[in-house]
């Protein structure tokens, strides 16, 4: 049995650790002490710091996505033959793959 980790599965289960903690902090709020009270403001940092990492890895992985969809499709404009190719031959492939299931 092989796990598969996709990008989307990571941000939901990172969002899901997220909320927890933020519902621990919301929770906790009532106890007092001085301890509690940095431990939540530290736990409020990492969250937030996590929060912003998050996206600007969304960003970078979407602007890598667009650039490779730009450079592929000037590829496929300047060799147009070759790239009718490469499909034919890709979809010939898949073909083979999919006949043998």
């Amino acid at each position: 049995m092989t796990d598969t980790v996709t990008t989307e599965k990571l941000k939901e289960d990172l969002a899901a650790v997220m909320r927890d903690a933020e519902a621990l902090i919301k929770a906790s709020a009532d106890q007092g002490g001085e301890k509690v009270t940095e431990a939540r403001a530290k736990i409020r940092e990492s969250i937030d710091a996590a929060k912003a990492r998050v996206r600007q890895a969304e960003l970078a992985a979407r602007k890598h996505g667009e650039d490779a969809i730009h450079a592929t499709e000037d590829y496929a404009k300047r060799n147009p033959w070759q790239a009718m190719g490469i499909a034919a031959g890709v979809g010939l492939v898949v073909g083979v793959l999919l006949a043998r299931r």
